[in-house]
């Protein structure tokens, strides 16, 4: 069979992704197989490059590759024929070669030739005598080369090619990086990770315009990093996200430089720049002592980091990983805590009292966490993350029940204090949520007006319909409710004004900022008659000096909440401060 269009052929063998991976069991029995056949020293699957023979697996060979220019293997890559040459030394071709240098007087080499017809290269045996080749020989070297090119089949289709790139997949980056790891030691190198769009990005994509567009996108954007690269491999690791690892010899900032051109470049050419927006993640890692999965893993990362950053590229963070596995470890261990007999969560209660007189008249019940192992969790790092995930729901049930248990039992004591519970955004969102409520009143015995449920203005905004609904169900059970954190949300106060709340809580954040100056006083005096204007109750947060009480109490502010009055109290100190607050001041 004659030569094929030769830049064909180097683009059919670069779509293999052979070139430049690591030795594999696969090739290598082949040519040890070959080896033995033959008695020969030296074997090798050898593949023709634009400019050298790279062995993908070798017998007695310590170079990687050769110049291609002179090398046998390379005449075997283009004509497709088996060739055999008895004494190198002999062949006026061959004589000055690189391997008639090296000491070889014999070679044979049957061809590697894909279903499409492209040579890729040869598997070659190789002899420091001169020698002759039998029939029989023959006809096993080219049974070998079958083997060969069947293995290489393999290799591309099963398992290890994405089907709408036509590129090495996931599964093929993971297990390259644990070669290149068995291969090289110790070496520090960097992984790259390209995600064209975030995950709005690609639904909108799909829902307007379907998968197929999606697909023809990914392909596009392929082939551009794939030029962009020279040697590098590229890999197809999630639907809109490719890999590869830089060479050898990269600093941090070189690598943050190329990839910040390489980067504007991709979002320059992109057919689709205005409707995604393209990022590269970078992390270092160290051959043979960086799980693959974890090289994986912080790419991902980095990726989600470089979506916060101007530039659009990120190199992963010791410390930013390290807080995402907490949060992480944080929500997972979470949801056993819940379960948990061992105590690790209790709620406390902080008084809640009258400016008027400083008489104790509610109390919220607050959740407390101490972790096993990591001891005490604070609520503001724990609870933000529990109220986004699908633990909100168990979170909230298990606050409700201690509530309720724990005021039926202040209610055996004669203590008819009303407590208050935060209720989430996903609470609302619940359907049943207000029967459920309703249920463990009857079930504990408590009457609806003890407890007072607290919302967010961004919970009662998030899902506005379905949150009144709820709402208006808990009122008229009997259940008073509160908005909680006012002023950090964004909500319409046409909205507002619709919701059956009898209590505002201010934020204390703004009543941090009250004693600092007439602006922050007019902000908070403003809330107060706003709520006021609304037939609400007003509450004011995070009260710690006598001052700020003061100002509170003359601009009309009816109740308050802070440690100038009293901490979260474990529930069976409650009492005992209760009836001491209850007592007359001393003259």
């Amino acid at each position: 069979m004659g030569g094929t269009d030769e830049t064909a052929r180097l683009d059919a063998l670069r779509q293999l992704r052979l070139l430049d991976t690591s030795p594999s069991e696969s090739f290598d029995r082949i040519t040890r197989m070959a080896s033995q056949i033959f008695g020969l020293p030296i074997a090798a699957v050898s593949l023709t490059d634009q400019d050298r023979q790279w062995f993908k697996s070798r017998v007695g060979v310590e170079h990687q590759s050769i110049p291609r220019d002179g090398a046998p293997c390379a005449h075997v890559a283009v004509e497709q024929g088996l060739l055999v040459i008895e004494d190198l030394h002999a062949d006026s071709c061959y004589a000055d070669s690189v391997l008639a240098s090296t000491g070889a007087r014999f070679y044979a080499g049957a061809p590697l030739i894909t279903r499409e017809g492209h040579g890729l290269g040869a598997l070659c045996v190789i002899g420091v005598e001169p020698r002759t080749v039998t029939d029989a020989e023959k006809a096993a070297l080219r049974d070998l080369a079958a083997m060969v090119m069947v293995q290489i089949e393999l290799q591309h289709a099963i398992g290890r090619v994405d089907p709408v790139s036509d590129m090495a997949n996931r599964n093929q980056f993971l297990d390259d990086l644990a070669d290149l790891g068995r291969d090289v030691r110790g070496q520090q190198r960097f992984a790259v990770l390209i995600d064209l769009a975030r995950p709005d990005q690609v639904e909108s994509i799909v829902r307007v315009l379907g998968f197929d567009h999606l697909d023809r996108l990914v392909r596009a954007a392929g082939r551009l990093v794939r030029k962009q690269l020279k040697r590098s491999q590229l890999y197809h690791v999630a639907t809109t996200q490719f890999a590869f690892i830089l060479p050898d010899g990269f600093s941090e900032q070189q690598c943050v430089a190329l990839l910040t051109g390489r980067l504007h470049e991709l979002r320059a050419t992109s057919t689709e720049r205005f409707v995604t927006t393209s990022v590269i993640g970078v992390t270092p890692f160290t051959t043979g002592e960086t799980a693959p999965l974890d090289v994986l893993r912080t790419l991902q990362g980095a990726a989600q980091d470089a979506r916060l950053l101007e530039g659009g590229v990120s190199v992963y963070s010791c410390c930013a990983d390290d807080a995402h596995q907490r949060r992480f470890r944080l929500l997972r261990d979470f949801a056993a805590a819940l379960d948990c007999p061992d105590g690790q969560l209790r709620i406390v209660v902080q008084p809640r009292v009258a400016l008027a007189d400083d008489r104790c008249i509610a109390a919220e019940a607050l959740l407390r966490w101490h972790h096993p192992e990591l001891g005490e969790i604070s609520p503001g790092e724990f609870v933000p993350i529990i109220e986004q995930s699908a633990a909100a729901r168990g979170l909230t049930e298990w606050v409700l029940e201690e509530a309720l248990r724990q005021l039926a039992e202040w209610q055996r004591l004669g203590i008819a204090v009303p407590l208050s519970i935060n209720v989430s955004a996903s609470n609302l969102e619940e359907g049943g949520f207000a029967d459920r409520v309703v249920a463990a009143l009857h079930r504990h015995d408590v009457a609806p007006a003890m407890i007072e449920l607290e919302v967010t203005e961004s919970a009662a905004m998030k899902h506005a319909g379905r949150a009144l609904e709820q709402l208006r169900k808990l009122q008229a059970a009997g259940i008073q409710l509160a908005i909680d954190d006012f002023g950090t949300g964004y909500s319409s106060l046409a909205y507002l004004q619709m919701l059956p709340v009898a209590v505002i809580k201010i934020d204390r954040s703004f009543i941090s900022g009250m004693e600092a100056g007439e602006r922050g006083l007019a902000l908070v005096q403003s809330m107060v008659v706003l709520s006021h204007a609304f037939n609400c109750r007003v509450v004011a947060e995070g009260i710690e000096t006598g001052g700020a009480a003061a100002l509170l109490r003359a601009m009309g502010c009816d109740e308050a909440q802070g440690y100038y009055f009293s901490p979260p109290l474990p529930v069976g100190d409650f009492p005992g401060w209760l009836a001491l607050s209850a007592q007359p001041a001393a003259a």
